[in-house]
């Protein structure tokens, strides 16, 4: 195992560069009560400097998601009784996913029988870089996706909490919590993606490398703050930066973006929704270095 240590690799910006450069990025997230959390995915997924940003959610969330940040785009797609993304969005889903460079699923998702089916569906045959995080995990636990040992078709980037990946290695929170690293890299060899393991430290890997990020605080623990960190690996990933270089800066650069926050906002002050705000500075604070 290579022990990465110091600051993480930043991509170049061509003076040059157009939308086009600069990658597309294609977020699938939100349910009914829940589309805040397709809203911070994006505004993550913005400040990652990408060149579009594109929302897909339950078209009864079109107004809302759309009213809150008008740089990205929205999509509606079909949704079920409950307020969540039908399974049959799939199709939908998969032709937007042509246009895009890296695309995310999950936060706010909610759970559903066809959900877990669409899940497992996207992980597996999508063609372009995928982020799965929050409810998308949990649907890939559910599906037992992860145990087939099938080779998804292209890069894939999972971001637990110790929660979640208690349920994806059929464990419980302690086991996971004393052996943070060494369950980090099973669960990247077993998949084949690179793993983040949230929380004090947090962990990525390939299975062959690994980081243990130095940033952040406690005012990260506050909902909606890992649905900012999805969006910005997904947009890191859309630049072209590899799964692992992209999940490292974005780690790095979320706990950064807290880390100057909590100066001004205090750690009990600080909410998801200020963190995009505070990523200009801490990219500032990155290439001055």
């Amino acid at each position: 195992m290579e022990i990465i240590t110091g600051d993480p690799p930043i991509p170049e910006r061509p003076v040059a560069g157009h939308k086009g450069t600069f990658g597309h990025v294609l977020i699938a997230a939100g349910s009914v009560g829940m589309s805040g959390a397709a809203a911070l995915a994006g505004l993550g997924a913005l400040r990652s400097g990408a060149g579009l940003v594109r929302l897909a959610v339950p078209q009864s969330l079109v107004g809302v998601v759309a009213a809150i940040e008008p740089s990205y785009l929205v999509l509606p797609l079909p949704e079920d009784n409950g307020g969540r993304t039908s399974g049959n969005a799939g199709s939908e889903l998969s032709r937007a996913a042509t246009d895009a460079t890296a695309m995310a699923i999950g936060p706010g998702w909610g759970h559903s029988v066809e959900l877990e089916g669409l899940a497992a569906s996207l992980f597996k045959t999508l063609d372009c870089p995928l982020v799965v995080d929050a409810d998308g995990l949990n649907l890939l636990s559910s599906a037992g996706t992860l145990a087939t040992g099938d080779t998804p078709a292209a890069d894939r980037v999972l971001t637990p909490h110790p929660g979640e990946m208690a349920r994806l290695m059929e464990t419980d929170v302690l086991s996971v919590q004393a052996n943070r690293e060494g369950m980090a890299v099973d669960l990247a060899s077993r998949s084949g993606a690179v793993v983040v393991l949230k929380g004090t430290g947090t962990v990525i890997t390939d299975g062959v490398r690994l980081v243990v990020n130095t940033t952040g605080n406690s005012g990260l623990a506050t909902g909606g703050s890992g649905d900012v960190l999805t969006g910005l690996v997904a947009g890191l990933l859309a630049r072209g930066l590899d799964p692992f270089a992209a999940a490292w800066l974005g780690v790095h650069l979320h706990g950064l973006a807290a880390d100057l926050a909590v100066v001004e906002l205090g750690e009990s002050g600080l909410i998801a929704s200020d963190l995009p705000d505070w990523i200009p500075a801490a990219w500032i604070e990155l290439e001055d270095r």
